[in-house]
């Protein structure tokens, strides 16, 4: 069996770096070129039509593709908006044909559409919708207003909808799930009438952008340019008739002196060709110009050196001698810096006491004592404190009176949820914006760092987003975008009490652009998904390292060669008589696979429950450990500092690899732990330094020798008319050619697990 990677040419990625530029020179200009007649909208490159009567809208034509995405006429697009209201004496769902009154303006930006007299309302209320065409470019803007909404209570705004998306064929699905997920045939799993798939932002959806497309043909872009970070859910379902639906609420604060509501962000909806990185870059361009890019730690130069310059992480669990030994003696075998990823060093137990942490289990002193002999040598530990959570059935939670300062949804109750399956102990949510939750939270890292020494902390649950209800907590109720305001606020306040001079880190749970500025790494676990999750439809891609690799450290995986451990804090009745043993052999390819990931996905690379007896048990294994490590330190200007750009073409074997899911909890109760799935056996990427040299970055998890083969174009990577070729793998570096202004092949053999990158470095 064979994958097929294909590529999309240069000329492609000029036109949408060029659409960019229009898009959002256009939205803030309002120049759009408009013709035609009534509610039609078109720029020979994209055409929208809202119906005469109501507004709904009934074409969407990507014209220089002569696609339309939309059904029918007939049948398609809907209402473009939904409001649902709560006040007394109205509970109700308003779309535009509830409205009896409609109207358009034509204005040199667009389209005006207004929907007025809706029954049971103040005769103020009125809904406007802005809708324009970005000139010379395929994609559309999208704005709303709401007035006349004094007294009522808004719960949400759905803006845009379109309703009736075409199937494009052979269609992908790809969304900033967190790292980046891609579902093929997203119709297939969809129930009609169902909630469908839906991503919080800002939160566990990354980034503010979706598309649908046919990796052969045209696509739809669908996103929003909020620079402020205000509390969304972008959603793709199907409704009751099965037709696809793709909406996103909005939140207004929910409170009755709200007089209007109008986001301050507009929506972009329009077609592209191409596939997942193509959207990305065209969204790269917009958030480049952000200020999270601008403040990013990393591109500033403010991530500690240690962070930037670990070439491993251990990620171990419980008592010291459990975690910094196993660290150290890897330090020693690949000669160059391992950092420690450190749960279980608190002294209650795991996912049901948080926030009583000290004194450490180990106890005081001789936590200290561990934590200064691994610091000598050169081996610092980041370690885990929720950012998020307090458990309930701690006394803490009583006497600090710690429910008065909890999150509380839309009916006033407290969102819990319980993890930990042993104890079956609830964890509760944190408000953010109370002082309360930023000044405790911010005295346990001075402890933890200022009394005990820790290299840094990893904020778990740090990259995620609450709406709260709670009036008594001073921020906007609901809906708004104070949880990022608060976060930044509790960032300053924890790095207030470092150590002048000093160099320790913060690292969160996930990844995400509003964080950049605020996180020196981000733990981004799906690269070894299937631990936890299994093998399902969705796949793990690189698309936030494809926009923001350059601006924010990612690191992480539960890759492991043991079975998982249990904390000795648990009930021990319900222990497995299996932790910390070696897995079956047959999964080692599954912990290559996920090293292999990590690598060419521009990752720091880790492993979960290392212990040196692994050194001889799983020879092969560590040895691969061993070798990536020393390939990835040679190209750190790629891997932690570069650009992440499309991989040329290569045919690519794939093979059934057994897959174990096996973690803390996946797994331990009953459910099926193994699964076989069909994976690539070779994994690449493409990268740009800040220099303007490329390197293409290759690992094999195959028995077999693999033949390299592939073309590249100097035009398209933009590196000069010549240059030198040169291959690194854990051997060193040495010349493999030359390259001329013409298409350059490669072509080499790489050994069964072979590790390297290709350098084409410019002649100046």
């Amino acid at each position: 069996m064979k994958i097929c990677l294909y590529t999309v040419n240069r000329s492609t990625v000029s036109f949408f770096v060029c659409l960019l530029i229009s898009i959002f020179v256009g939205i803030r200009t309002g120049c759009t070129q408009v013709i035609g007649n009534g509610e039609r909208l078109s720029n020979g490159k994209f055409t929208l039509a809202f119906k005469d009567a109501n507004g709904e809208l009934e074409e969407m034509m990507f014209m220089t593709e002569n696609t339309p995405f939309l059904v029918n006429e007939i049948m398609s697009g809907g209402s473009p908006w939904e409001i649902t209201i709560d006040a007394p004496g109205i509970a109700k769902r308003i779309d535009a044909r509830t409205a009896s009154g409609f109207s358009t303006l034509r204005t040199a930006s667009g389209l005006e559409l207004t929907w007025t007299r809706f029954e049971g309302l103040p005769a103020d209320f009125r809904v406007t919708a802005y809708i324009g065409l970005i000139p010379d470019s395929a994609m559309s803007t999208w704005r709303i207003r709401v007035d006349g909404i004094g007294g009522m209570l808004i719960r949400k705004v759905t803006f845009p909808r379109v309703a009736g998306l075409k199937n494009l064929g052979e269609e992908e699905l790809a969304a900033p799930d967190w790292m980046g997920a891609l579902l093929k045939s997203p119709r297939e799993v969809l129930t009609p009438g169902g909630n469908g798939f839906e991503w919080e932002y800002p939160g566990q959806m990354s980034m503010q952008f979706l598309t649908l497309y046919n990796p052969h043909g045209a696509g739809i872009y669908l996103a929003s340019d909020d620079s402020l970070a205000y509390s969304k859910t972008f959603r793709i379902a199907l409704d009751t008739t099965g037709m696809l639906v793709y909406s996103v609420d909005n939140y207004p604060a929910y409170e009755p002196q709200l007089t209007s509501y109008e986001p301050p962000y507009a929506f972009l909806i329009g077609g592209f060709n191409g596939d997942w990185l193509t959207a990305a870059q065209i969204y790269k361009r917009w958030a480049e110009e952000q200020r999270w890019c601008r403040e990013s730690r990393l591109a500033n130069g403010k991530v500690p050196d240690w962070i930037q310059n670990t070439s491993y992480w251990v990620w171990n669990r419980g008592h010291a001698a459990n975690v910094l030994p196993p660290a150290m003696a890897l330090r020693k075998r690949l000669d160059s810096r391992v950092s420690v990823l450190w749960h279980w060093w608190h002294g209650g137990s795991y996912d049901d006491s948080f926030p009583e942490y000290f004194p450490p289990r180990d106890g005081s002193n001789a936590f200290k004592k561990s934590v200064n002999k691994a610091r000598r040598k050169e081996v610092n530990a980041l370690v885990y404190m929720n950012a998020l959570k307090w458990g309930p059935s701690t006394q803490s939670w009583v006497d600090e009176g710690a429910e008065r300062f909890a999150v509380k949804d839309i009916d006033g109750q407290m969102l819990s949820h319980v993890y930990n399956i042993f104890t079956n102990k609830a964890l509760t949510n944190m408000c953010e914006a109370t002082d309360f939750w930023k000044q405790k939270y911010a005295s346990l890292v001075d402890t933890a760092i200022n009394a005990y020494g820790v290299g840094g902390i990893y904020m778990d649950q740090i990259c995620l987003n609450r709406r709260c209800y709670d009036p008594t907590h001073h921020h906007s109720v609901g809906g708004g975008n104070y949880w990022m305001a608060h976060v930044e606020q509790k960032n300053r306040l924890i790095r207030a009490n470092f150590p002048k001079g000093g160099t320790q880190a913060l690292a969160g749970e996930g990844v995400g652009e509003n964080w950049l500025p605020h996180l020196d790494l981000f733990l981004a676990l799906q690269v070894s998904k299937e631990r936890y999750a299994g093998v399902h439809g969705w796949q793990t891609i690189p698309l936030f390292q494809s926009v923001y690799h350059e601006y924010g450290i990612t690191f992480g995986n539960y890759s492991s060669l043991l079975t998982p451990p249990y904390d000795e804090k648990w009930p021990q009745e319900q222990a497995p008589d299996d932790t910390e043993t070696p897995l079956n052999p047959e999964f080692n390819n599954q912990f290559l696979m996920e090293q292999a990931r990590s690598f060419v996905w521009g990752m720091q690379p880790m492993i979960a429950n290392y212990q040196p007896f692994l050194d001889t048990l799983r020879k092969e294994e560590i040895d691969f450990v061993e070798r990536l490590a020393r390939v990835r330190q040679a190209g750190l200007d790629y891997f932690v500092f570069g650009e992440f750009l499309r991989a040329p073409y290569l045919e690519i074997p794939a093979g059934n690899i057994p897959i174990s899911r096996l973690s803390i909890y996946a797994g331990r109760s009953g459910n099926v732990t193994r699964f076989e799935d069909t994976f690539p056996l070779v994994y690449t990427s493409a990268w740009r330094s800040k220099a303007g040299n490329v390197a293409i970055a290759l690992a094999s998890i195959s028995g077999l020798d693999y033949e390299v083969d592939f073309v590249v174009n100097p035009t398209e990577y933009e590196i000069g008319d010549s240059g030198m070729i040169y291959l690194h793998d854990e051997n060193g570096k040495r010349k493999l050619g030359e390259y001329r202004d013409s298409p350059s092949p490669i072509s080499f053999s790489l050994p069964p697990r072979g590790i390297c990158f290709v350098e084409f470095v410019p002649i100046n």
